[in-house]
């Protein structure tokens, strides 16, 4: 299930993340990424994840650095927690730990565009 509000797109994972799912849930996330595209991937849902729902994530990682989107992941919880950082995907995954959290993190930031990180000419300091 997808839901956009305010140009960041929700994605709801399903229960199962494991070789029968695995594919279509990355195909869907990939579809998403468009250039600048801002996702947040709801794991609320997820009760069991297998080696090739990490894969997935893993491929959408890849897929939003390609095309210069902003994916942030969260809510996992119990054994696809367990999963992610057993893995050691937790720590390349952006994990919020809850939806609002997630959009804060791809709400743009005063300050992360080049000119926005230049002092104003004539400032000091």
């Amino acid at each position: 299930m997808t839901a956009a509000v305010d140009d960041i797109a929700t994605i709801m994972l399903p229960e199962r993340m494991d070789s029968v799912t695995a594919s279509s849930v990355e195909q869907t996330l990939q579809a998403a990424l468009k250039r600048g595209a801002r996702i947040v991937v709801d794991g609320s849902a997820v009760t069991y994840m297998s080696a090739a729902g990490v894969r997935a994530l893993a491929g959408v990682l890849h897929g939003a650095e390609a095309v210069g989107a902003r994916v942030v992941f969260c809510r996992f919880g119990g054994a696809a927690a367990d999963c992610l950082d057993v893995s050691g995907f937790s720590q390349l995954l952006d994990v919020a730990e809850n939806v609002e959290q997630a959009r804060a993190r791809l709400e743009p930031r005063l300050g992360t565009t080049p000119s926005g990180r230049l002092h104003r000419r004539g400032a000091t300091g």
